[in-house]
């Protein structure tokens, strides 16, 4: 028996192609990486559902220095796909090796995307995975050359597929034709084809080429306030990120709160000058509840050191220029 390993997002595509595979008797695993931006959830859910083993990575670190400079630059916003890919394929060809597996696969479709699925595409992600001879895409094979799989019996070509193209409806109807109708809706899966949060992060990088990991996780949080070169201020806009900002506390960071009103929480990240700290300071002032006031107290709190300010609420139409 054929055993393949597949990257599997836990959407429908993905998970289309290992049905499509175990139903010809191949055995499927398959596996979901873990960065910044994606997460493995879907995947545990589809590989539950259908029935194959799951393997979950976590690449956070070399996946976002791919990010910083992809081979194959960006799509729409930050999201260099086709160098996402090739990368998944050789950390997947690298536990095919170690593991035993006979090649993997992907639930690509060819025109899908018509900048990172086309066929140049489609070759460029197996020829830079250094696996180009052990890629499978079982849901449009029949309309790409055949593979050494097909034609060393491993996989049987006649029972692959021929999809293509942007539409949905043909992976839609082979769901209901095979019982698998709870799957979850397309998109949304990368945090890296959102405009919004590529806008955030292409700051960062600009600002920032050492950014880490943990810098990336805050992006996810309150309000993203540009205040200088070297500076930026995290704002929170409820309790829920106001605690998860806590999580990302480092010892270079300073964390400002009204003292004497309630309010969201801040966090100033970078190298902070007096300009900045002030600035930030009438920032955190203005969304709280002390907007109106004067003068407001802001403790600013530094690791085991603190001190206030007193500063004017900023006009929320000068704060919104800073907005990111």
């Amino acid at each position: 028996m054929s055993k393949a390993l597949g990257l599997i997002s836990g959407g429908l595509d993905s998970t289309l192609a290992a049905m499509t595979l175990m139903r010809q008797g191949i055995e499927v695993t398959g596996i979901s990486f873990v960065t910044p931006f994606f997460g493995a959830g879907k995947a545990k859910i589809a590989a539950e559902k259908i029935g194959f083993p799951l393997i979950v990575r976590e690449i956070s670190e070399i996946h976002l220095q791919m990010v910083k400079q992809p081979k194959y630059g960006y799509g729409r916003n930050m999201n260099p796909c086709i160098d996402c890919h090739a990368m998944m394929f050789r950390l997947a060809g690298e536990i095919m090796e170690k593991e035993g597996f006979d090649f993997l696969f992907s639930g690509e479709v060819l025109g899908q995307r018509p900048m990172s699925q086309n066929a140049n595409a489609l070759r460029s992600v197996a020829k830079h995975c250094d696996y180009n001879d052990k890629v499978l895409r079982p849901l449009s094979a029949k309309l790409l050359p055949i593979t050494p799989m097909e034609e060393s019996g491993r996989v049987d070509r006649e029972q692959l597929l021929d999809i293509q193209g942007r539409s949905r409806k043909p992976q839609q109807a082979l769901a209901v034709e095979w019982g698998y109708l709870d799957y979850p809706s397309s998109g949304g899966g990368c945090l890296l084809t959102e405009s919004g949060f590529s806008d955030r992060l292409r700051d960062l990088i600009e600002h920032d080429p050492q950014t880490s990991v943990n810098d990336v996780e805050l992006l996810k949080v309150g309000r993203q306030f540009r205040l200088s070169d070297k500076c930026k201020l995290v704002l929170g806009r409820n309790q829920a990120d106001n605690e998860a900002m806590s999580q990302f506390i480092e010892v270079n960071h300073t964390q400002l709160r009204c003292a004497n009103h309630s309010g969201p929480s801040g966090l100033l990240c970078g190298e902070i000058g007096t300009t900045d700290l002030k600035l930030a300071a009438a920032i955190v002032a203005s969304y709280g509840k002390g907007k109106d006031e004067t003068e407001v107290e802001i403790l600013c709190i530094r690791g085991s050191d603190q001190k206030s300010l007193q500063v004017a609420p900023l006009a929320r139409e000068e704060s919104l220029k800073l907005l990111l």
